[in-house]
């Protein structure tokens, strides 16, 4: 058995993850604009937990996209002025994030991280 995002066709949208087997999928999952695409929950950020190979960058979710030509999966674009890194698959501040154990939250229109209320 493995995990299955369906996907759409149009916008390339995972839409559900099932698990199935190969069979399954080559069998009766062929519905119109639809693909079924494996993925991985060990794979993360492009990479794989077990030090195995990694499979499409990250495992999918309802709402996270299908890029074929990058042949990943990664969640939709949180700020305007994010970017996507193609290595891991996921959205990166144009300013990184402090890391002194602080909580912050991103301000896109001062762009820069501000520190959270407690």
């Amino acid at each position: 058995m493995a995990h299955y995002a369906k996907v759409t066709l149009h916008n390339m949208k995972v839409v559900n993850v099932i698990v199935a087997d190969e069979e399954y999928v080559n069998k009766f999952a062929n519905e119109p604009n639809i693909e079924y695409v494996q993925t991985s929950y060990n794979t993360v950020n492009g990479v794989h937990s077990d030090g195995g190979i990694p499979l499409r960058k990250n495992y999918a979710a309802i709402g996270y996209t299908y890029d074929r030509d990058l042949d990943a999966f990664y969640p939709s674009q949180p700020y305007a002025s994010w970017t996507l890194n193609e290595t891991t698959c996921r959205w990166e501040a144009p300013v990184a994030m402090p890391t002194d154990n602080n909580y912050y939250s991103w301000n896109e229109e001062n762009q820069s991280w501000e520190a959270a209320n407690d």
